[in-house]
């Protein structure tokens, strides 16, 4: 007998039927084989496990000893195959499986929710989870595998490394201004139009500020009030205590007792903004349905879309 059997799913699978059936020729009419090619399989998988596996009578055939004690592994082999098959069918279908997303704060207002709402409303099986932070954070956790899609902005044109982006837009910045202001039925503001203006920011130093690409100017923003919170910031304007800065991404989401008027693009640069994945590994069915809601379209993820679509045509 041999020490170790490589025993494949395809004679598995016959010899199951056979047992279930009785009849090589009955097995072969389920299966699609001919009568020999089943005695040929079965013959086959005796040769490996040592022994006879059926005693061939008269009419049909009958398990022997060692045909029994296989017959209860192989089934639950088969069993668990099936299931595996069915997993692996339920995340390509996005019946089941989880997506991880990241994003900067200003996307959390209105983006990111937006676009999470409709993929838990197309596929509310699937475990989502959002995690805020900033984009070296994102970065970090993205090339970890720690996230699957992270939303992030960036001001430079240097590439981030071990990221894959996608184009979302450009966020420029507005400028929120309390109720009544004398410029609050301009279109677009200019900084030198704020020189006398008291500024509500995050920090006390304009560097650790969304006004620190204001100092590249030479423009140095007197800072009245520190208000970390958006929704702190924007009580402080609505009360008349100063002007704070608010990125378009978050208009959507912001007070209606303030006004919000454009910064004028040469003072402030444009922001970027991009949906990022791990650059590498292949997107799960789930990052790529949410890339997509994200407005990510498919030509726009060519190597790792490819791969997947590959996979999913193996399979099919």
């Amino acid at each position: 007998m041999p020490e170790s059997h490589d025993f494949s799913t395809t004679l598995l699978r016959v010899f199951a039927e056979v047992a279930r059936l009785g009849s090589f020729t009955e097995a072969g009419r389920a299966l699609g084989y001919t009568q020999s090619a089943i005695s040929r399989q079965v013959s086959a998988l005796e040769a490996e496990a040592g022994a006879a596996l059926f005693d061939r009578l008269p009419r049909g055939v009958r398990l022997t000893e060692p045909g029994r004690c296989l017959l209860g592994h192989a089934q639950a082999v088969l069993e668990r195959l099936e299931a595996a098959r069915g997993d692996l069918a339920d995340l390509r279908n996005l019946v089941t499986g989880r997506l991880r997303v990241g994003t900067f704060a200003t996307a959390a207002a209105a983006l990111v929710p937006k676009a999470i709402a409709a993929f838990r409303a197309t596929h509310p099986s699937i475990a989502v989870t959002l995690e805020e932070g900033l984009t070296p954070q994102l970065v970090t956790k993205l090339t970890a595998g720690e996230a699957d899609v992270a939303v992030i902005s960036t001001t430079y044109d240097q590439p981030l490394l071990g990221v894959e982006l996608h184009k979302l837009c450009d966020d420029f910045m507005m400028v929120a201004l309390p109720p009544g202001h004398p410029l609050a039925g301009r279109r677009q503001v200019t900084l030198a139009d704020l020189a006398q203006e008291e500024w509500i920011a995050g920090s006390s130093r304009p560097e650790d500020t969304l006004i620190s690409s204001c100092l590249r100017t030479g423009f140095r923003p007197r800072i009245g009030f520190v208000a970390r919170d958006w929704i702190a910031k924007q009580g402080c304007v609505a009360a008349g205590l100063g002007i704070t800065l608010i990125p378009s991404l978050a208009a959507d989401a912001v007070r209606s007792d303030i006004t919000l008027v454009s910064l004028h693009p040469d003072d402030i640069p444009v922001r970027r903004v991009y949906a990022a994945t791990p650059y590498g590994p292949t997107p799960s069915p789930a990052a790529l349905a949410f890339l997509g809601l994200l407005g990510v379209a498919p030509d726009e993820r060519p190597a790792q879309a490819a791969r997947v679509q590959a996979a999913r045509g193996r399979v099919a």
